[in-house]
């Protein structure tokens, strides 16, 4: 099981965007995290492939792209041009969820599919050996902050037995309200990454939280 940390760049200071991100080049951090919304599929805008291709600039880790928005087909290649590495797609935002993934695939990418908190893992079945990762959302979309839901561990080990049952390698990455409480409990239910933003870059010293994180 791997255990890695994927700061979301969501809770950065913006105004030092490069220092934060030269902040986690020289940490234990593993993936820098980016959440792209339209204000359309969650009640939040963020950024698009601009700031992205900034990010890419200046980060020396992996960037994991997580789409927040509706078509999101429309620009796997813009995303990619911009500097993805791993892009993952909502399932809730996909009609044809085997063809998205199939085009992200294509194009030399991780592949990721990501659960709201409402949505049962049992209907990942027929794609789950297209995924490099499944992210669960721990909290409902779109903003930073909030607040662990605990129904997520039932989830995790859920989705552990079925990634299992079809001998597959998918990674299990949890997105919100993940901290330094919650982090080894995470672990031991199965999750290989955890996507904290404002555990991090709220901390007093988060290249020490992460590695908190990680233990």
């Amino acid at each position: 099981m791997a255990k890695l940390v994927a700061a979301s760049l969501l809770s950065a200071d913006f105004s030092m965007l490069g220092e934060e991100i030269e902040m986690l080049n020289k940490s234990e951090n593993d993936w820098v995290h980016v959440d792209v919304m339209d204000g359309v599929f969650v009640p939040n805008i963020s950024f698009g492939q601009p700031i992205v291709k900034f990010i890419k600039k200046y980060a020396k880790q992996p960037l994991d792209v997580h789409l927040m928005i509706i078509n999101p087909d429309r620009y796997f290649e813009d995303f990619k041009n911009a500097g993805a590495d791993i892009i993952s797609v909502h399932y809730e935002a996909c009609n044809h969820l085997h063809r998205s993934l199939s085009s992200i695939k294509e194009l030399g990418l991780k592949s990721g599919v990501v659960l709201n908190p409402h949505t049962p893992v049992s209907l990942l079945k027929d794609v789950l050996y297209l995924c490099d990762v499944v992210t669960l959302m721990s909290v409902n979309p779109g903003f930073g902050g909030q607040k662990f839901i605990e129904h997520t561990y039932t989830k995790i080990s859920e989705l552990k037995t079925l990634i299992n049952s079809l001998n597959l390698n998918t990674l299990i990455e949890i997105d919100g309200g993940v901290n330094t409480k919650n982090s080894s409990l995470l672990y031991q239910a199965g999750a290989d990454v955890l996507v904290a933003g404002s555990a991090v870059f709220s901390a007093e010293n988060p290249p020490l939280t992460i590695k908190e994180l990680k233990k």
